[in-house]
């Protein structure tokens, strides 16, 4: 493999294995402020407990979450060279903002809230939480907008030529509100609700299976499944929505998205099938006359550009984007049908008498993480072959004297260190899971014991 392929291989790994952690902590960080703002409430001990538990598994994603995030940093100066002068103006000053406005924010209040329980008022340890969840969001809206940016070009101008050529911002906001950015950050929070709400609800199940915190597990999934149902069907809005700005923004990603070949009215959507690229046919597929014509623009009869419209060079892969979205659509669906069928179990109050319901809710929490990364694989392998829509393709970005040998040595590298990385997460995560909450008594004495050994 040349250089190119190699250098887009080890970026897609490494974001990929990144992006497993910000939508966990993002979606804890919610179902946190939710349990600690009833704990001040109703002063029950139990939601205090379970605070306690879930920022203890907060930090840990944090913290591998952080240390996988750094790589790619340095991956645009030794990989991406060309793409990082050209866009340097840009993506640095969102990168800034990040840092400045969220990572200070979140990890400056991180502190207070993992040792400050004892050491400050509740409410202050309260705002902590807020801060901390605000900061993880903050730090998605600038990836985001960063990256949307990437997709939907805005307020900018080009100065330069040929390889100095370089993007200058000349209007910040119309950067930050790109044609793009508002739809697809609604769509990436409400992934990552998903996530964190989930992982409770995956926890909770587990112990209720194994007849064990029977109280904490019970509050934990009402809690966490409210978040769940609320950003399952938001998903779907902000689903919808980014379909159809892709319409009118990236034609050629839809076509790819709904293998369109030739432009059309009353487009059908695919339910599945498999794209035939050659042929240009979607084999084994069932599908809805007038359906994405619909869905795009409220009329069966609206245009759809086909993918032979654009040139062969401009076209992205279609069976990948195809597939990767079908999938990520079918297990939105899928998310939405597991929380209202266990909001209506619940209303019934039996949502914890149905052990196969419980089974299905421990799996679940794979289902966000796999939807979250086919989501960013339809979104970037549909942008091909453009790393800047319609401004710069990818194979123009690439540093001109990185070689396929040396971007072989770090992606073996970082695979093996990476496997570590994961293997650790799971096993910490593990042994915080097998442990369990911390009982109020084990709570205090531990205290107790602290501030004697800080008098000794």
């Amino acid at each position: 493999m040349d250089a190119e392929i190699l250098a887009r291989l080890q970026f897609a790994f490494t974001i990929a294995f990144h992006y497993i952690y910000p939508p966990l902590s993002i979606g804890l960080g919610v179902v946190m402020v939710l349990m600690e703002g009833l704990y001040l409430k109703t002063k029950n001990p139990l939601y205090e407990k379970m605070t306690r538990f879930w920022v203890k598994v907060f930090a840990l994603t944090f913290a591998i979450g952080v240390a996988t995030g750094i790589v790619m940093e340095f991956e645009f100066g030794t990989n991406w060279a060309t793409y990082s002068r050209y866009v340097g103006d840009v993506f640095g000053s969102a990168l800034a903002a990040e840092g400045i406005f969220a990572f200070f924010l979140e990890s400056g209040f991180l502190a207070i809230l993992v040792f400050g329980w004892d050491k400050v008022s509740p409410k202050i340890h309260f705002l902590s939480t807020i801060m901390v969840s605000l900061g993880a969001m903050f730090s998605a809206v600038w990836i985001v907008v960063a990256n949307s940016w990437q997709q939907t070009p805005a307020g900018f101008h080009i100065v330069g030529e040929g390889i100095n050529a370089r993007a200058e911002i000349t209007d910040f906001w119309a950067m930050v509100f790109n044609p793009s950015s508002v739809d697809r950050l609604l769509h990436v929070l409400s992934g990552a609700w998903l996530a964190g709400s989930f992982l409770v609800i995956s926890v909770g199940a587990f112990y209720l299976i194994k007849k064990r915190h029977v109280d904490f597990s019970k509050a934990s999934i009402k809690i966490a499944l409210c978040v769940a149902l609320f950003a399952s069907l938001f998903q779907l809005f902000t689903g919808h929505s980014s379909a159809v700005g892709i319409h009118k923004n990236q034609p050629a990603k839809l076509a790819a998205m709904e293998a369109v070949f030739n432009d059309q009215s009353n487009a059908q959507l695919y339910l599945f099938g498999w794209v035939n690229e050659d042929k240009q046919e979607v084999n084994f597929s069932v599908a809805v006359p007038g359906m994405l014509s619909f869905l795009i623009s409220g009329d069966i009869n609206q245009k759809v550009t086909g993918l032979n419209s654009f040139p062969e060079n401009e076209r992205p892969p279609v069976n990948i984007v195809f597939q990767s979205y079908h999938l990520m659509v079918a297990i939105g669906f899928t998310l939405i049908a597991i929380s209202i069928l266990s909001v209506f179990f619940w209303w019934r109050k039996k949502l914890f008498d149905k052990k196969w319901l419980l089974w299905i809710l421990i799996f679940s929490v794979l289902l966000p993480q796999i939807a979250n990364q086919l989501g960013w694989i339809t979104a970037e392998v549909g942008r091909q072959p453009w790393i800047v829509y319609g401004l710069l393709k990818t194979s123009e970005g690439l540093s001109k004297a990185v070689e396929a040998g040396q971007i072989w040595f770090s992606l073996i590298l970082f695979t093996i260190i990476y496997f570590f990385l994961f293997v650790l997460f799971i096993y910490l995560l593990n042994e915080k899971i097998q442990h369990g909450p911390d009982e109020p008594e084990t709570i205090g004495s531990e205290f107790e014991r602290q501030k004697l050994v800080f008098k000794k």
